[in-house]
């Protein structure tokens, strides 16, 4: 069963107290009692690594590819690449490319949100053209409701991927951005969070410094280094590790993750070490 959001129980609680019928009766005899959730441990970001993401992405139906490509070098959310249009594109001829302008009321922040194209995000919109009037990524003319669709959970089962969610892939974006010295005000703008947004307001100055900083991932010797906290409730796929200390947990070398598991916890913290592969 799939878990209800926050958000969602409060309207239902508020649509419970404040619907009346035609007489102006509330349609419940007596006021409900409130809904609340369950205690659950929040899931932790899981920020995948390039060997990860070459094991997974090639497994993906061709247009599910695309945009798990597409997702990992802009940072956007599920719902703002199943709904990106072609209307929202700005050309910036300083910089020899488009960006995309995201109105607000199709953003998270209700503020708008510029897209900026690194060389990988660029290619792909070029190769989408003329394939939709109106969505970027379609799939057989129609919107595509979410990646994370009968595809997607296909290829994770097939790959050993359980953890890997389509919002990691925003976390993956993040995380290789701070790994190439991209500082925190660049990173935000980037992906779009309110405090640093361009919010519509933007200079292609802005956007040829952004968009450099945004190249700057696609180097996987200056981002193949990415710690996360994982589920280990949850379950993945785990390298071997090829040393212990005090068998109390293992510090693994030579394989693509290292792991460390820390008494009376149940997280691990891991890293990669994955050797970066030649483009």
């Amino acid at each position: 069963m799939a878990r209800a959001r926050p958000r969602s129980i409060a309207a239902w609680n508020r649509a419970a107290r404040s619907y009346r019928d035609a007489d102006g009766r509330p349609w419940l005899d007596a006021t409900p009692p409130l809904i609340t959730m369950l205690p659950e441990t929040p899931r932790s970001p899981y920020p995948i690594t390039w060997r990860e993401q070459d094991t997974l992405f090639p497994k993906l139906p061709a247009y599910l590819g695309r945009m798990a490509l597409f997702a990992v070098n802009t940072g956007l959310r599920d719902s703002n690449v199943c709904g990106l249009q072609w209307t929202w594109e700005v050309a910036v001829p300083e910089v020899g490319r488009s960006v995309f302008v995201i109105p607000p009321e199709a953003f998270k922040t209700k503020r708008p949100h510029v897209v900026v194209l690194n060389d990988v995000a660029w290619s792909i919109v070029e190769a989408q053209r003329s394939l939709h009037p109106i969505l970027v990524f379609p799939f057989r003319g129609r919107r595509v409701n979410t990646m994370n669709n009968n595809g997607w959970q296909r290829a994770q089962r097939e790959v050993g991927l359980p953890l890997v969610r389509v919002h990691d892939l925003r976390h993956s974006f993040a995380c290789r951005l701070r790994a190439a010295g991209v500082s925190a005000e660049d990173r935000e703008a980037l992906l779009g969070h309110a405090n640093h947004s361009m919010a519509g307001h933007y200079a292609s100055a802005d956007v040829g410094r952004l968009l450099k900083q945004a190249n700057l991932l696609l180097d996987r010797r200056g981002t193949r280094t990415v710690l996360r906290v994982a589920d280990s409730e949850r379950g993945r796929a785990e390298t071997n590790p090829t040393r212990s200390h005090n068998n109390k947990g293992g510090l693994g070398f030579g394989g693509e993750v290292l792991e460390f598991r820390q008494v009376r916890t149940d997280r691990w913290i891991s890293g990669s070490t994955a050797v970066p592969q030649q483009e």
